[in-house]
């Protein structure tokens, strides 16, 4: 039978799909495709998987594709990264058994992926491009596709995208943001760029960014005329997002948790990262309860965290409570996306909005003395909830007296007043012990002392023996060296 291209894949194998689940490393595994698939994901991609360890490793293979094989998971996508076209085609061909297309990531942003060279950091070579598409479009059995980032110009990105549908690619999934927008710069996704492609190409696609209610879906289809819309974070905080529901918190966490304890194996980390996203805007009131879902060691641990919170949500429900002014659209407990806050605008002197700048990275402030944790880090927070009594304020740090040869701190039990990398010169120079230090030159001295070493000798101010030693005394150091 001939391999199925372009809209006849993705209306036949595909089942003309349009809500979409993305490819996401360590987030999209076999259970939390089964739930989002319960509430309305038509298709969905495995996590992105490295195709060199997927050639060389079976068991990478297994716990990652194999064992993760359900006939309710389809259609499925699975999605490497790669910069090698036969490794590349070696590592699709191990899958296409286990899935309905191999894609290929050209749009991860993350230093990992640059140390990697691979994801978007791919973008500029054409012919590296071209061969891996071309490669596994012949040798392949499934079809091949692609996510991609958009270039700032409109026209580069869409000469990329009619590079890639020359290549072989029969779906394309376009990420309407640049390699720079990411973290704190990620900012709006351009639905301009996915329009012009999507005019561009004679092939499905799909698109990607500014994503977080079922209205958005519409809206987006409305004004870039994709055939499909997919979502990641917006998917991640609410499962139930492409049903145009927002559900309680608890109860999508209840219906993941017994989805993995049908289906395992299912990695703890990866559902403790599920349920930090489901409870977000919740674990911002009860903090307390975010440190006990980072202890929990079992699922049970897990289960017992979502009961209390579950508890305490319905108690603040029945008192219709009003003390949490969180400005969300709906209360902390209901599912609902997280909105990274933007940059802040500028004022000039005289009242007008300045231009606007590139984002910088800056270093965090420093805190207020009275450490109030909403001016700590994340980090200084979980220390402050394991010591309540830690402060970070500077000015109460403890002042620590100097080296007074280097300037670095000195030991306070040091005999010679010294840090540790000076008084060790010191005490070698004069065979002395420090116990501040644990230095025991002079010690050691003292033991040796019965073979004729005593510490003027070590100490270079008395003349060491000048006859040889024996032959006989020799020979053990001879052997000792070899």
């Amino acid at each position: 039978m001939a391999k199925l291209q372009g809209f006849e894949f993705w209306l036949k194998t595909l089942k003309g799909a349009r809500y979409v689940v993305a490819p996401m490393v360590d987030q999209s595994e076999l259970a939390w495709r089964l739930l989002s698939r319960r509430h309305g994901a038509q298709l969905c991609y495995t996590p992105m998987l490295h195709a060199q360890v997927f050639v060389r490793d079976a068991n990478y293979r297994r716990e990652n594709l194999y064992n993760e094989f359900s006939p309710e998971d389809r259609p499925l996508i699975a999605q490497f990264c790669a910069n090698d076209p036969e490794v590349f085609v070696q590592a699709a061909v191990l899958a296409q058994d286990y899935c309905d297309a191999v894609d290929l990531n050209l749009g991860c942003p993350q230093m990992i992926a640059k140390r990697g060279h691979y994801g978007v950091f791919l973008q500029d070579e054409w012919d590296l491009l071209k061969r891996m598409i071309t490669l596994a479009n012949e040798k392949l059995s499934v079809p091949v596709t692609c996510k991609i980032r958009v270039f700032p110009e409109v026209e580069k990105t869409v000469k990329y995208a009619r590079m890639l549908e020359q290549a072989g690619c029969q779906l394309l999934t376009v990420h309407g943001r640049t390699k720079d927008q990411k973290g704190a710069l990620t900012g709006v996704a351009s639905w301009e760029h996915i329009r012009a492609v999507r005019d561009a190409v004679n092939i499905p696609v799909f698109a990607n960014g500014n994503i977080q209610h079922l209205s958005d879906v519409q809206r987006c289809m409305d004004e870039t005329g994709v055939q499909g819309i997919m979502s990641a974070e917006g998917n991640l905080h609410n499962p139930a997002l492409f049903e145009g529901r927002n559900p309680p918190v608890w109860e999508m966490a209840e219906e993941y948790l017994e989805v993995v304890q049908r289906y395992p194996p299912c990695t703890l980390s990866y559902v403790r990262a599920h349920l930090f996203k489901l409870w977000h805007h919740t674990l911002q009131i009860h903090q307390d309860l975010r440190e006990e879902l980072a202890k929990a060691k079992n699922l049970a641990g897990i289960e017992e965290v979502n009961r209390q919170l579950k508890q305490r949500c319905k108690e603040e429900m029945a008192e219709e409570s009003e003390r949490h002014h969180t400005g969300l659209p709906f209360p902390h407990w209901i599912c609902q996306p997280y909105v990274r806050p933007a940059p802040k605008e500028g004022v000039a002197e005289n009242g007008q909005k300045t231009p606007e700048v590139k984002a910088v990275r800056v270093k965090r402030a420093l805190e207020d003395c009275d450490s109030s944790n909403d001016s700590l880090s994340k980090n200084k927070q979980k220390k402050k909830a394991r010591n309540p009594h830690k402060n970070f304020c500077p000015e109460l740090k403890p002042k620590y007296i100097k080296c007074e040869h280097c300037g670095n701190p000195k030991g306070n039990k040091c005999v010679f007043n010294l840090c540790r990398g000076c008084c060790k010169k010191k005490a070698f120079k004069e065979v002395a012990d420090c116990p501040g230090h644990s230095l025991r030159f002079k010690t050691k001295a003292q033991k040796q002392g019965n073979s004729g070493m005593d510490c003027g000798q070590m100490n270079g101010n008395l003349p060491l023996p000048t006859e040889h030693p024996s032959t006989e005394h020799a020979q053990p150091e001879a052997q000792a060296s070899t």
